[in-house]
């Protein structure tokens, strides 16, 4: 029964004794131990085989028993002691309380009496710091007051000096003072409702908006554009004068840079003809209700003279795309665009060389045209003049031979050729010769028309015109009739002034056929090969036959 007895206590205690295993852990790290009591897995049976391996180890068996009891001793000790330690703990605790309550309240007081200080000399350092605390507030309004009147001096003055620079066109200074103005203008925005303020805030937008005005315009008539006022054939000069200083200004900086087999200057050049000639043609018929005659000449004029100039400067090896000629001197002893051109000046320009002949064109200028190609759709302008002209001519030899009457009889001008029949040809060869230099093609056409017409008005009103009325019944005189008359016909009933009258216009007939074959010959030499055929004075020649 005993055994029994003590098999179930020995159960029961190790299921109380039984521990999870993560208790078993924390046990084991806190009071870590290699005796093998401690551990969890402990097992008697072979622990006392641990301290009896043999049979011959079992004569210490009393020795082993003794440490063992001894140890049983100790640990009875320790738990009693501990037991005992544990009787006084409730006593402790409840005392160690209540000096901690006794310590807080005496915290408390202090704390109290602490703050009740602190507002006393919070109270007393706002007392102290009132008439501080105004000046602070009055150091800060006195300095935002200096700093907005300097604002406000420098608003002013700046505002003053925007608008005389904008006047004088100095846009270099105007860049940099109106970013500033712009900058203190900022700082007044929340003073807009002072008249002041506001008056000067007006004055700079209006100083900005003029100087948008300015400038553009200034860039207009520095870069002429279509609607601008100088790129008028007026104007012309301006772009002749513009391109050679910057083809001298390149060849001063840039000259060098280039190989010149390259012809960089000719380039630039020739680029600035395509360019002017297509920008001409756009102004010239957006306006060609304003073109004039003597406009065009002279705008003309002023073309082929820089066309001239070119030729002179430059190869033409570009037009063709054909190998650089090397300039045959320096680039500084022979550039053309330093020297002025003859009659360069408008104002001094007068009104009659505009209509004097020039000499034709040296054929070998690579440069003829390249400008002045865009002048052509525009020569009826040129041409509807000589008509004008013309007719105002024929109408003058009509009245002066009515003022001056036939030639006399007996006088040197009896029977010679008619005056006016010579300044009606050097009108002509001044007319032909002119517009060879502006064209060749259809203009010399239409010009060939003007003057078929006037040399039949010539022959009609000058000469037929003017023949001696008869009394027969043939009808009036032709100059047909007078060559084929017959001496003993009615050329006797003339007097000596009118025949005198008849062989000056015959005279002047015969004149006009010979000088009007060399004008159809001359025309044929001046108009382009394809429009040779065009030319015939055929019928005009035979008026002055018939």
């Amino acid at each position: 029964m005993m055994e029994e007895e003590e098999l179930e206590f020995a159960e029961d205690l190790e299921a109380i004794l039984h521990l999870t295993p993560e208790v078993q852990l924390a046990i084991e790290q806190v009071f870590p131990s290699q005796d093998p009591l401690d551990r969890a897995d402990f097992n008697a049976v072979e622990y006392i085989n641990t301290l009896f391996p043999t049979e011959q180890s079992l004569a210490n068996i009393d020795d082993v028993v003794n440490k063992i009891r001894l140890k049983i001793r100790r640990l009875d000790d320790n738990i009693r002691t501990v037991v005992r330690g544990q009787t006084n703990v409730g006593q402790d605790g409840r005392q160690a309380l209540e000096e901690a309550q006794i310590a807080i309240q005496q915290l408390f007081g202090k704390i109290k009496d602490i703050k009740d200080k602190a507002e006393k000399s919070e109270q007393m350092v706002k007392e102290i710091t009132r008439d501080i605390k105004q000046l602070d507030h009055a150091k800060r309004h006195l300095t935002t007051s200096i700093t907005t009147l300097n604002h406000l001096h420098m608003l002013a003055g700046g505002v003053d000096s925007l608008e005389a620079m904008t006047r004088k066109r100095q846009y270099g200074e105007v860049a940099n003072l109106l970013q500033g103005v712009v900058n203190v203008l900022e700082h007044f925005h929340k003073y807009m409702g002072i008249p002041q303020i506001r008056q000067l805030s007006e004055r700079v937008k209006a100083a900005q908006s003029e100087l948008g005005t300015q400038i553009l315009a200034d860039f207009e008539e520095a870069f002429p554009s279509q609607g601008s006022k100088v790129a008028w054939l007026d104007k012309i000069d301006r772009r002749y004068a513009w391109i050679k200083r910057q083809l001298v200004d390149y060849e001063e900086k840039y000259g060098r840079m280039f190989p010149e087999e390259w012809c960089m200057t000719e380039r630039i050049a020739v680029e600035f003809c395509h360019i002017t000639r297509v920008e001409l043609a756009k102004v010239m018929r957006t306006r060609a209700k304003e073109i004039e005659v003597k406009l065009l000449l002279f705008a003309i004029q002023r073309t082929t003279n820089f066309e001239g100039l070119l030729a002179k400067r430059f190869t033409g090896c570009t037009l063709t795309d054909g190998p650089g000629k090397k300039p045959e001197s320096p680039l500084d002893s022979t550039n053309p665009f330093l020297e002025d051109e003859p009659g360069e000046d408008v104002g001094t320009e007068k009104e009659e060389d505009l209509d004097r002949p020039r000499k034709p064109k040296a054929p070998d200028n690579p440069f003829h045209g390249i400008v002045s190609k865009c002048f052509e759709p525009h020569l009826y302008v040129y041409i509807e003049s000589q008509d004008k002209n013309l007719g105002e001519l024929i109408d003058r030899f009509v009245a002066d031979f009515r003022a001056q009457g036939p030639p006399k009889a007996g006088t040197e001008e009896g029977g010679a050729v008619l005056p006016s029949c010579a300044d009606l040809f050097v009108y002509y060869k001044k007319c032909m010769v002119q517009c060879s230099q502006l064209s060749t093609g259809e203009p010399m056409i239409a010009l060939t028309t003007i003057f078929q017409k006037y040399l039949r008005e010539y022959a009609w009103k000058i000469l037929s015109g003017n023949l001696p009325k008869t009394n027969s019944n043939s009808g009036g005189l032709t100059i047909s009739s007078l060559l084929k008359e017959k001496e003993g016909s009615e050329a006797a009933k003339f007097t000596v002034d009118e025949l005198c009258l008849i062989c000056s216009i015959l005279s002047t007939a015969e004149y006009c056929l010979a000088t009007t074959q060399q004008l159809e010959e001359k025309l044929k030499e001046k108009v382009d090969k394809v429009l040779v055929e065009r030319i015939n004075l055929t019928g005009e020649m035979d008026t002055f036959s018939t």
